[in-house]
């Protein structure tokens, strides 16, 4: 026989052996078939791992009965097998426990062993997008999770500790490490000016699995939005008296930080300030202002119409003032006409001066 039939004869007779195994009888033909413990098996890549597997209960031929493994040993105890790895690196390690009756018919029971390991890494990004995000534009934030397996994973994005949208799973069969790709729609808001992006992938490996792994996250993308000024439609009306302080306050947020720009009604010189202040105001600042809100992004406008009263609480209290003055003088002035109508009658001053010379020159 020549090498190649050697070889092809190994290799058909190898090919009929697995086909056996895996052809085994269905459950009817197979009323004692092998059962694993545990009956699924979940292993951290690189871990030890062990289960066993009864053969059968009674009647089965011991001399076929074996364990399909890719790694680890196999021991054999009377119907028992049991199996063991010290480290476990093989993605696909399905176990098949197979047995043969009297009558030839093979029976056999699949251990599904899922070899997990969590993400490498996970970034976030905004998909062809770097530099500042315009308010109302939409983007696509993509979350790249690399090396994991199996991919059985929920990815969840986030804006600090808020989740947006919903969590994501995405599970395929296949065992060895992956790289996927997650994707969602966002449309800038000024709310999120300065906050922080970020994503989290998280392995879901069944009840069989560990249930407490951890939340890998991805970098913190700090998010900038530029906006413009808030529009004011409406004109504000503006009363006050002459005197008092004006101050009419154009403030309005926007990123990047806006310019301002007043056209008054008593000055052509524009004012640049968010906030005007006429400490005194008299009948020359009546009219209406207008403020230009405006940078990279939008431009709006503000008018206050002021209309400034006359205060005539002064006036009032002036005239009351001197009203009272002359009132009083009135009052005080008759008091005395009548004192003296009174108790000094045809009292002469110049007799007092009569007698006092009088009484200096003595008796004659």
């Amino acid at each position: 026989m020549s090498a190649s039939s050697a070889i092809f004869t190994v290799l058909l007779l190898v090919l009929l052996q697995i086909f056996e195994v895996n052809s085994c009888g269905s459950d009817q033909m197979c009323p004692d078939k092998p059962v694993f413990t545990p009956s699924s098996l979940v292993v951290k890549y690189g871990d030890p791992a062990y289960a066993t597997c009864v053969v059968c209960q009674s009647g089965c031929t011991a001399d076929v009965s074996n364990l399909e493994k890719s790694s680890g040993t196999a021991e054999i105890n009377g119907r028992t097998i049991m199996w063991n790895v010290s480290s476990l690196t093989e993605w696909d390690s399905d176990l098949i426990c197979f047995n043969e009756d009297q009558n030839g018919t093979q029976c056999c029971t699949t251990l599904g062993v899922t070899v997990y390991q969590t993400p490498k890494d996970v970034s976030f990004r905004v998909f062809n997008h770097s530099g500042p995000m315009l308010e109302g534009d939409a983007h696509t934030l993509v979350c790249d999770v690399w090396d994991v397996a199996p991919v059985n994973l929920v990815v969840t994005f986030y804006r600090g500790p808020t989740q947006l949208g919903q969590p994501q799973l995405y599970t395929t069969t296949e065992k060895k490490p992956s790289n996927v790709t997650f994707l969602l729609s966002y449309e800038a808001s000024r709310e999120d000016d300065g906050a922080q992006l970020s994503c989290g992938a998280k392995l879901e490996l069944g009840p069989e699995g560990p249930q407490h792994l951890s939340v890998v996250k991805s970098q913190n993308v700090t998010a900038t939005i530029h906006y413009g000024p808030e529009p004011q439609d409406a004109v504000n009306q503006i009363s006050i008296y002459e005197g008092e302080t004006l101050q009419l306050n154009c403030s309005s947020g926007a990123n990047p930080d806006p310019s301002y720009t007043w056209i008054l009604p008593f000055t052509d010189s524009p004012h640049g300030s968010s906030v005007l202040t006429v400490k005194s105001v008299g009948s020359e600042h009546k009219g209406q202002y207008n403020c230009t809100v405006s940078n990279s992004v939008k431009t709006v406008s503000m008018v206050f119409e002021v209309d400034v009263r006359v205060n005539f609480i002064p006036y009032i209290i002036a005239a009351a003032v001197v009203l009272t003055t002359i009132i009083v003088a009135i009052v005080a002035v008759k008091m005395y006409c009548c004192y003296k109508h009174k108790y000094m009658k045809n009292y002469n001053l110049m007799d007092v001066f009569r007698l006092r010379r009088q009484r200096s020159q003595g008796p004659y």
